[in-house]
């Protein structure tokens, strides 16, 4: 098993502060699955105006971080990222969510590889807070080669 800090990880995924929403990978076994995570913190600039007197994570964000754990569970498989593919999201299946992700909590969040075909590629995604399930989904890219 592998570990990616905060700069393989810039090295990975296209996404900036405040954009990108993986702080640490702790564990990679390339080909099946990765475990990601996203600290929260009041400062980030979600909570300035989403629920100001009583800040949740939006679930919109929650699944940002799914996606992005997902495509780094990707790119490690594939041994980095190639330079001439653009990785779209296309698709997010039987999302849930059960609880709300607050300021101060460290979201944990674990990408399995399911299946690809072509250039589809799925996996499940599972979010949880102190070993408390978050929310999880299917979370579906397509790749394509750039021009």
């Amino acid at each position: 098993m592998s570990t990616l800090d905060i700069l393989k990880i810039q090295d990975l995924l296209p996404q900036r502060y405040p954009f990108l929403l993986v702080d640490k990978v702790i564990a990679c076994e390339a080909g099946i699955r990765l475990l990601a995570v996203k600290n929260v913190s009041y400062s980030e600039p979600i909570f300035q105006g989403c629920f100001p007197h009583k800040p949740v994570m939006p679930g919109v964000l929650i699944l940002e971080a799914m996606a992005q754990t997902a495509g780094l569970l990707g790119f490690e498989s594939a041994g980095g990222r190639p330079k001439d593919m653009i990785c779209y999201l296309v698709g997010i299946d039987k999302a849930k969510f059960k609880r709300p992700v607050v300021p101060g909590d460290q979201l944990m969040i674990e990408a399995r590889f399911l299946k690809h075909k072509h250039n589809l590629w799925v996996y499940q995604c599972r979010a949880s807070v102190d070993g408390k399930f978050v929310a999880s989904a299917e979370i579906r890219y397509a790749t394509v080669l750039s021009n």
